[in-house]
C-alpha cells in the first residue's frame, strides 16, 4: 500500500510542478500564451501586490492558511514515518546452542515458508512476510487456495507442517501466524 502512496505522490507533485514550471517558462521566454495564462511576459510577477493584499482583511483568511499548512505539515510527517517504518523483518535470531546464537535472513525464511506452504495440498500460491522483532517473529500468511480445497485442512496443514517446521529449524519457542485464505477464481464446469 505504501508503494502504491508513494507513486501516486511523486508523480502528482512532478504534474503540479511540471506545470507551474512550464507556465512559469512560457512566460519568461516571452512566448505567445494564451488569455487564461498566468503570467504573461518576462516583466510579470507571480503574486501581484492586488492578489496578495486582497484576502488579508477577511476573517476567515488566517485560520484557512493555517489549517491547510498545518495538514501539509502533518500529512509530511506521516509520509516520513512511514518511510521509515520497516515492514518486513530483516533478520531471525537463531538458537545456535554456544550462547550467542546465529542471524537468519528474514527473506530466506519467508520463502522457504512460502514454498512449503505452496507444496500443500489445495493451495495454488502462497506469500509470507515476518514481522516482529527478531529474537520473537510473527508470520502473516496469505493462501490462494484451489478451487476444490478444504479451508479447514489447509490452515491444519499449514499450522502442523510449514509453520512447525520453520519453528523447529529456526529454534523458536513459537512461531504465530496470521493466514488469510482466498478461493482461486474459477468458471463453472459445464454439465451436458
Amino acid at each position: 500500500m505504501l508503494h502504491i502512496v508513494n507513486r501516486v505522490l511523486i508523480g502528482l507533485a512532478g504534474l503540479v510542478l511540471l506545470g507551474v514550471g512550464g507556465a512559469a517558462l512560457a512566460a519568461g521566454l516571452d512566448l505567445d500564451v494564451p488569455s487564461w495564462w498566468p503570467w504573461r511576459g518576462p516583466g510579470d510577477v507571480l503574486v501581484s501586490e492586488a492578489d496578495r493584499r486582497r484576502w488579508r482583511a477577511e476573517d476567515w483568511w488566517w485560520p484557512v492558511v493555517i489549517a491547510v499548512l498545518a495538514v501539509v505539515v502533518l500529512l509530511a510527517v506521516w509520509w516520513l514515518v512511514a518511510q521509515l517504518r520497516r515492514p518486513r523483518l530483516a533478520e531471525v535470531l537463531v538458537e545456535s546452542g554456544d550462547g550467542e546464537g546465529a542471524l537468519l535472513r528474514g527473506r530466506a525464511l519467508e520463502s522457504v515458508l512460502a514454498g512449503e506452504a505452496e507444496d500443500l495440498e489445495g493451495v495454488a500460491r502462497a506469500k509470507v512476510v515476518l514481522r516482529g522483532r527478531r529474537n520473537a517473529p510473527a508470520a502473516r500468511v496469505r493462501l490462494l487456495l484451489e478451487p476444490h480445497a478444504s479451508p479447514g485442512e489447509a490452515l491444519d496443514h499449514l499450522a502442523s507442517e510449514a509453520l512447525a517446521r520453520a519453528r523447529d529449524s529456526a529454534g523458536l519457542t513459537a512461531l504465530p501466524a496470521e493466514v488469510r485464505l482466498r478461493a482461486e477464481k474459477h468458471r463453472a464446469k459445464r454439465v451436458l
